[in-house]
C-alpha cells in the first residue's frame, strides 16, 4: 500500500457558527457593513460591487472584511498612537448574496503613513475568503477621484496596465456618493491580490 496526498479539507475555510456568535447565520451577529457611526466625521460614502469566478459568473457565497482608516486618517488600532475624535472602528464583514454583490456602507478614509516617510492615498483594504480557498485573498480599494493615487508607494509597486482593478469608479446616485468595486478572482481582468 502507497500513500499519497490528500485534498485539504476545509470548513468553507470561514465558519459560520464561528464568525456568528448569536447562532443566527446573520453576518450581522457579530461585524456588519455598516461602519458609519453617529459622531463619524468625513464624507459618508457606499461601496457596492460583485465578486466573480474565472469564468466570469458571481460567486454567491463569499464574505468579504475591510479595515480602513477614519477620514483624518487614523486607524482605531492600539498600533495607531493618534488621538481619534469619533467611535468609528473602520471594520467591516458582510457576505455576497444571489447575484455575487456585496454593499459597505462607510466614510471614505483620508491619506495615512506609508513606508520609508511617505504618504499613502486614501483605500480600503479588503479580504476575500470564498469557497474552496484555503485561505483569504488581500487586495486594496483605491478611488479614482484621488490625486494622491499617483505617488501612492503600494499603488505604484502594481504594474500601470493592472492599477485599474484596485480603483472604484465614483457615481453619485440619489444623492449619496457611490463608489463601485468589482472583484475578479481569475481570469481576464484578475483583480491584483497581495502577498501578506
Amino acid at each position: 500500500m502507497t500513500l499519497g496526498i490528500t485534498p485539504s479539507q476545509t470548513v468553507g475555510p470561514y465558519f459560520a457558527y464561528g464568525l456568528t456568535p448569536n447562532g443566527k447565520y446573520d453576518w450581522k451577529d457579530t461585524f456588519g457593513n455598516n461602519l458609519i457611526t453617529p459622531d463619524a466625521a468625513g464624507e459618508r460614502i457606499r461601496i457596492e460591487g460583485r465578486i466573480y469566478d474565472g469564468d466570469g459568473a458571481p460567486i454567491t457565497d463569499s464574505m468579504l472584511e475591510i479595515w480602513q482608516a477614519d477620514a483624518q486618517g487614523r486607524y482605531a488600532s492600539p498600533a495607531d498612537p493618534r488621538p481619534r475624535n469619533s467611535t468609528f472602528q473602520g471594520f467591516g464583514r458582510t457576505g455576497t448574496d444571489a447575484e455575487g454583490r456585496f454593499v459597505f456602507e462607510t466614510i471614505k478614509p483620508g491619506p495615512v503613513p506609508g513606508p520609508d516617510d511617505t504618504t499613502q492615498a486614501p483605500h480600503i483594504l479588503v479580504a476575500v475568503y470564498g469557497r474552496g480557498m484555503l485561505r483569504q485573498s488581500y487586495t486594496r480599494i483605491y478611488f479614482a477621484d484621488e490625486a494622491g493615487n499617483a505617488a501612492d508607494p503600494i499603488l505604484g509597486l502594481v504594474p500601470a496596465e493592472r492599477r485599474g482593478t484596485l480603483i472604484a469608479a465614483r457615481s453619485e446616485q440619489n444623492g449619496h456618493t457611490v463608489y463601485t468595486f468589482d472583484i475578479r478572482l481569475q481570469g481576464d481582468a484578475e483583480t491584483v491580490f497581495f502577498e501578506i
